[in-house]
């Protein structure tokens, strides 16, 4: 029955998906779903029909990198081959140019990394959250988070040196030097509680607020203590994962707000505005308790992630007021609860693949470019 169902989606992807469309579409989201879906498609199941079509997407998505600094613009029409940035400003997101960089290495574009290596405008390896298309310098200088528009940048880092058979040294030296900076500026200890946390830094100014966002953090320094970095890594891996946990654990639906402001004089764990006191189904928490659970096998791990699946299930299942599910919810959220409860602790093995920001699995190489 798996088998005949497997043919019957290849021959609907075959026959029906077309990328042949006049629409503008984000290089970002696109690339992490779409090109990072077929990729991985193809290397678990060895079908060439979506080589066919990463490639046919990949191509698409390449007149977005037409412009004078090659730092890739927001938007691309992948029927008309124009590409163009967000109609406010000439600005790309340093999270959306720097997270492209597993899926496209297989199309031999890796340049974009390199630039930023070179850049100023960092403070202790920590980047600004944009940066101009024309000219290639980060803008709004000063401001460093690991939330929305530069979160993933760190995980690529470490994921592409991982991918790249540990052999691309700038990546390792800038992944290490973020996370100093990091600790240096960004994580603080909640009071009287005790929560390590990672706020965020404003031209010399801490604000305790945390993106749910920035729990992809713990997953990515497990993975990197896995893969032979410090041990310390894994100690805050495992103290800011507490913190994750509370985000849900503390609230009266057991589902996490979006955004939290830590308390650092209170007994209160932290407070969120009612604006964003929402849950959007996100994956960075039940993703990081995967990685957690598979390096530590501390079935603690897998209780949060029960009690939040339950959460999930009793309060998300009916209809809401904005009656919408993002795709993530299916293609991440999901899948780490599958993999996080899976009896199979080698369904998908960390040693082989490394996942894409949108739970993907892509294969590492050795030094020499061959798959592991």
């Amino acid at each position: 029955m798996e088998g005949s169902l497997k043919r019957k989606l290849k021959t609907l992807v075959a026959a029906e998906l077309s990328f042949n469309k006049n629409v503008d579409v984000n290089l970002f989201e696109s690339t992490i779903r779409i090109l990072g879906g077929l990729l991985s498609t193809y290397h678990l199941t060895g079908d060439t029909v979506f080589i066919t079509l990463q490639k046919d997407i990949g191509i698409r998505l390449m007149p977005a990198f037409n412009t004078p600094s090659k730092i890739p613009y927001s938007d691309v029409n992948i029927g008309k081959g124009t590409a163009h940035p967000p109609r406010w400003t000439s600005d790309s997101t340093v999270a959306e140019v720097t997270s492209i960089q597993l899926e496209f290495r297989e199309l031999s574009l890796n340049e974009i990394m390199k630039h930023i290596h070179k850049l100023d405008g960092k403070q202790d390896g920590l980047v600004p959250m944009f940066i101009n298309t024309n000219n290639g310098q980060f803008t709004h200088l000063g401001v460093f988070t690991l939330g929305a528009r530069a979160d993933s940048y760190y995980e690529y880092l470490l994921k592409q040196w991982i991918q790249g058979g540990k052999k691309e040294v700038e990546l390792l030296e800038d992944y290490l030097q973020a996370l100093e900076g990091v600790k240096k500026h960004l994580v603080k200890q909640s009071s009287p509680l005790g929560l390590k946390f990672v706020g965020e830094l404003s031209h010399g100014h801490f604000s305790p607020k945390m993106d749910h966002l920035v729990c992809f953090l713990p997953g990515t320094l497990a993975l990197g203590a896995h893969h032979g970095l410090p041990a310390e890594h894994m100690e805050l891996a495992k103290q800011v994962m507490e913190s994750c946990y509370q985000m849900y654990a503390q609230m009266e639906t057991g589902l996490s707000p979006e955004i939290v402001h830590f308390n650092m004089h209170s007994d209160a764990a932290f407070s969120s505005s009612p604006a964003d006191r929402h849950n959007l189904l996100r994956p960075e928490t039940v993703e990081s308790l995967f990685y957690l659970y598979q390096f530590t096998k501390d079935k603690k791990y897998q209780k949060w992630g029960w009690e939040i699946f339950q959460s999930f299930n009793k309060h998300t299942r009916v209809s809401t007021p904005r009656d919408k599910m993002e795709s993530f919810f299916l293609g991440e959220t999901l899948k780490y609860f599958y993999l996080l409860f899976s009896e199979d602790s080698d369904a998908i093995s960390l040693d082989k693949y490394v996942f894409n920001t949108e739970a993907h699995p892509l294969p590492i190489c050795d030094a020499e470019g061959r798959s592991v």
